[in-house]
């Protein structure tokens, strides 16, 4: 799910874990930027910005701007992230370049609408097994979620992935 959001980073030259804590004292946490045939970029970015997108509706699949002080402005993806054990603040994040012409792999999350009739009326048991499934696609047409109405299912009733419907060029994975 493309968005018109551009995030500020700032080049690093230097690295190492001194480097890190640093960087997390000024308020920054590092990051790297990779892919599309390009050398990987040291950077960092603020962990407010990157905590506002994992909270969106698309969460990691949000494809944004990242304008490289000094350097390029490319569109990329939150590939990986590192939260602290305990405080749960982000420490690392890795950023995925993007070729808005080539088609992606990502794993987008199921919605379950409604309350199964086979759990009301039946005495039956809900049981989920997978909560997200992996599609393939342009990233413009990438998901925020699939929606999946229930409310009619019965003792013995299933859905599988390939029941999901889907749009565009998606196909699953």
């Amino acid at each position: 799910m493309a968005q018109d959001l551009t995030i500020a980073a700032e080049l690093r030259t230097s690295r190492g874990k001194n480097e890190a804590r640093r960087l997390r004292v000024q308020k920054q946490i590092p990051a790297v930027v990779y892919g599309v045939s390009q050398d990987p970029v040291a950077v960092s970015v603020d962990p407010k910005d990157i905590v506002k997108i994992l909270n969106s509706a698309a969460g990691g699949n949000t494809i944004f701007k990242l304008d490289i002080t000094g350097g390029e402005t490319t569109p990329v993806m939150l590939k990986d992230w590192q939260n602290h054990p305990l405080k749960e603040n982000l420490l690392h994040v890795d950023f995925l370049r993007i070729d808005l012409t080539k088609r992606l792999r990502v794993k987008v999350r199921v919605l379950n609408i409604g309350d199964p009739r086979g759990v009301k009326e039946q005495g039956g048991v809900y049981e989920i097994i997978t909560r997200e499934i992996e599609i393939e696609c342009l990233p413009d047409e990438i998901p925020s979620d699939f929606r999946v109405d229930v409310s009619e299912f019965r003792i013995g009733s299933s859905l599988r992935a390939g029941d999901v419907p889907l749009s565009g060029s998606m196909k699953l994975v």
